[in-house]
């Protein structure tokens, strides 16, 4: 039994859904988002609340009921208030930038990295080494993130790298003098 996709989701006053053979739309005060559902299961809309069902209780089908209630969710969530991920660079020379349509970033290679900002997300860069990314689609947002970070990960010894913020990067001792 999926707990997740039993729960409902409650829709906030600005926010209304439509579902349209299977292809849920949302609009709410920050934008529009898509979804189409998988075969079997279904939307139902009642006083203010969205209940997913699922026709049968095949493996497949339970897994995707609170995996498609968790996406819905989110998409509400995403056109009320928006979702944020922070990144911070650390080390020296290290270095963002927007530019036109791109991040540029400088990270200890012989050539700077251009990585094309999607349409859908605003990313500001402030003191050359935080980088603000938000938008309305969560895994936009986190797959943009995702990206930027894999550049130059944060290495165990001296930290350097692409980080969130508030990630811990466990550290490792150097080598040490054998005498």
């Amino acid at each position: 039994m999926s707990r997740v996709g039993l729960k409902p989701i409650s829709l906030p006053e600005k926010v209304s859904i439509n579902d349209d053979n299977g292809v849920v739309k949302v609009d709410g005060p920050k934008g529009k988002l898509e979804f189409s559902l998988p075969s079997g299961i279904t939307l139902a809309q009642e006083d203010g609340n969205i209940e997913l069902k699922r026709e049968s209780e095949l493996r497949q089908q339970r897994a995707l009921h609170g995996t498609c209630r968790s996406i819905i969710n989110n998409m509400v969530i995403g056109v009320t208030n928006g979702f944020k991920k922070n990144l911070e660079i650390i080390g020296v020379g290290f270095r963002a930038a927007v530019k036109g349509s791109n991040l540029d970033l400088s990270l200890g290679k012989s050539h700077p990295i251009l990585h094309p900002i999607p349409s859908g997300l605003k990313v500001t860069v402030t003191d050359n080494t935080k980088i603000e990314v938000e938008g309305i689609d969560k895994q936009e947002v986190g797959q943009f993130a995702a990206e930027v970070r894999s550049y130059h990960p944060p290495e165990p010894f001296k930290g350097k790298g692409v980080r969130y913020v508030g990630e811990y990067v466990r550290r490792k001792a150097g080598k040490s003098v054998q005498k």
